[in-house]
C-alpha cells in the first residue's frame, strides 16, 4: 500500500527501499555518505509546468522568474533555465551565476533592499528585464550609474501596500513593518518626477506578500492593487507600464501526512499543509483584475501587459530531499518521571544545513529511508550534531510550531538513513560551515533517470580555502 507522503512517479517505495525517480536512495548514500541532498529535474519541470498553466487563465503573457534565493546551485539553475522558466536575483553574486549558466539579460529581474554601484553597473550592462527598485534613494542611484554607463536602465518600482497575509511573521513582505519596498505614494511621485528622464525606462510596478501564505484571496487583493496602481501611473503620468510583478511565496504541503498534525498547534498545521493551485489563483484574481479594468474604462492597458510572477520554494522545496544518517542515541527519563522515557536520535544534518527548522521553526516531513513501509509509530527525540541547544527537530520554545517528537520505525538505530522531504528550498542555499562541518554533496537526477553529482562534498581544503595565516 502507498504510504501518504509518496509522490507517484516521483517519490516512491520500490523493493522496500526509498526510490526518487526510480534511483534507489540506498545506492547514493553508499556512493556519497551523508548528509546528502538528492533534486529531481523531473520534478522541478513538472513544478514549472505547473505554474505556467497560469498562461491559460489571463489575458497577457506570463513571466515565470524562479527566486533564485531558494536554491543556486549552478546544475540547479541550468535545469530551471531548460525547463523554460526565467529567473530572478537578489545580488551581484546571482546576477552573475544567472548571467554564467546563460540566463538572457532579457530573462532576469533584480531584486534587493541593498544593491552597491557594482552590481547595478552589472544589471544595467546585462540590459536586464527589470531592476526592482525599493526606495526613492536607490532610483536616484540607479539613474547616476546608468547617467554614468551612458545606458538607460529597465526598472520597476516595488510598492508596500499594507496587505496582511496569513503566514509567518518573518515572512510577511508586504506591511511597512517590513524592509521592503517603497510607499505607494512615495512610489506615484517617482512616476511623475522621473517620468522624462533619459537614463530610466520604468516599465513596470512590483509587490510580494510573503511565503507560504495559504490564502488565495490574498493574491487577488495583491493583484488588483497592482492593476490599481497602474492605472493611476497612467492617468497621472501618461506613462503605460508594460508589466505588474505578483512576486511568489505560493505555498508548499509539507506535512505530507497526517501523523505528527496533533503536535503542531491547528495555525501552524494550515500554514505547513496549504494545498495551493497557484494557477486557479491567479486566474481568479485575474478576473477581478478584468471587473476593475472595466469599471475604470482601462482595458486599453491590458494589450500590452505581462504578468510577472517570482515562485522559489513551489519550484524546488518538494524536487528537494535531505537523506542524514542516525549516529548516536540516547535513552533519557522524562522530567519528574520515573516511568517514561525519551528515545533520542543524533544525526548528521543540523541547522548548518537546514537553517529555517532553526529560524523559523520550519516543519520537514520525516521518514526512514531504510525502512520506509516500517509502521512509523515509535515516538523519538531528534536533533543535529552541532554544538548548540536550538539544534533540534522539535520546538524548544514551546510554541507548538514543531511536533515535540518524530515518528518512526520501532528501534533505530546509529547507521540507519533516515529522509527529510520537501527540504530543497532554502536549505543549501542558507547552509555554512558553523562547527567547521562539510557542506554536503548534492546529487540532481537527470530527466531521463540518470543520478549526477552536482556539488561536492567539502573538504578540509574547503574549509580554510579563502582564509590567509
Amino acid at each position: 500500500m502507498a504510504q501518504d507522503w509518496e509522490i507517484e512517479d516521483f517519490i516512491d517505495v520500490r523493493d522496500g527501499r526509498l526510490h526518487v525517480d526510480g534511483v534507489d536512495m540506498s545506492d547514493l548514500v553508499r556512493e556519497h555518505r551523508t548528509p546528502l541532498f538528492v533534486f529531481s529535474e523531473s520534478r522541478i519541470r513538472h513544478n514549472i509546468d505547473r505554474l505556467k498553466r497560469a498562461a491559460d487563465v489571463i489575458a497577457c503573457p506570463l513571466k515565470v522568474c524562479y527566486a533564485a534565493k531558494a536554491m543556486s546551485t549552478m546544475a540547479i539553475l541550468r535545469a530551471v533555465k531548460d525547463a523554460g522558466a526565467d529567473i530572478e536575483v537578489n545580488s551581484g553574486g546571482e546576477l552573475w551565476k544567472a548571467l554564467e549558466i546563460g540566463f538572457r539579460g532579457d530573462q532576469i529581474i533584480f531584486n534587493g533592499t541593498s544593491k552597491e554601484i557594482g552590481e547595478l553597473e552589472m544589471a544595467i550592462d546585462a540590459d536586464i528585464y527589470a531592476i526592482q527598485v525599493d526606495s526613492l534613494y536607490e532610483l536616484s542611484l540607479i539613474e547616476e550609474t546608468a547617467q554614468k554607463l551612458g545606458k538607460r536602465a529597465n526598472v520597476s518600482l516595488r510598492l508596500v501596500p499594507e496587505i496582511e497575509s496569513g503566514t509567518h511573521s518573518g515572512l510577511q513582505t508586504a506591511l511597512l513593518t517590513s524592509k521592503f519596498g517603497m510607499m505607494p505614494d512615495e512610489a506615484f511621485a517617482a512616476f511623475r518626477n522621473y517620468r522624462n528622464s533619459p537614463h530610466l525606462n520604468l516599465c513596470g510596478v512590483h509587490l510580494h506578500i510573503g511565503s507560504q501564505n495559504p490564502d488565495p484571496d490574498v493574491y487577488t487583493e495583491a493583484l488588483k492593487t497592482l492593476f490599481e496602481s497602474l492605472v493611476r501611473v497612467s492617468r497621472e503620468t501618461g506613462i503605460s507600464l508594460k508589466h505588474i510583478n505578483l512576486g511568489g511565496g505560493f505555498p508548499v504541503n509539507y506535512l505530507r501526512d497526517d501523523s505528527n498534525v496533533g503536535d503542531i498547534a491547528e495555525d501552524k498545521a494550515a500554514l505547513f499543509q496549504s494545498e495551493f493551485d497557484a494557477a486557479d489563483a491567479i486566474g481568479r484574481a485575474w478576473s477581478v483584475i478584468e471587473e476593475v479594468a472595466a469599471a475604470t474604462d482601462s482595458k486599453d492597458l491590458l494589450a500590452h501587459l505581462t504578468l510577472l510572477v517570482e515562485p522559489g520554494r513551489s519550484i524546488i522545496a518538494d524536487a528537494g530531499i535531505c537523506l542524514t544518517t542516525v549516529r548516536n542515541k540516547k535513552v533519557r527519563p522524562i522530567s519528574g518521571s520515573t516511568e517514561e522515557f525519551d528515545h533520542w536520535l543524533l544525526t548528521d544534518a543540523g541547522f548548518n544545513i537546514l537553517l529555517s527548522m532553526e529560524t523559523y521553526k520550519w516543519y520537514y516531513h520525516l521518514i526512514s529511508a531504510d525502512r520506509p513501509v516500517a509502521a512509523h509509530v515509535h515516538r523519538y527525540k531528534v536533533a543535529g550534531p552541532l554544538c548548540d541547544g536550538g539544534d533540534v527537530y522539535f520546538d524548544i520554545e514551546g510554541e507548538n510550531r514543531l511536533p515535540d517528537h518524530r515518528l518512526l520505525p520501532e528501534n533505530v538505530l546509529p547507521g540507519e538513513v533516515l529522509a527529510l522531504l520537501n527540504c530543497g528550498a532554502y536549505s543549501l542555499a542558507q547552509a555554512s560551515q558553523y562547527n567547521g562541518r562539510f557542506l554536503p554533496a548534492v546529487v540532481l537526477i537527470r530527466a531521463d533517470g540518470s543520478p549526477e553529482l552536482i556539488r561536492k562534498r567539502d573538504s578540509f581544503d574547503d574549509l580554510i580555502a579563502n582564509d590567509i595565516y
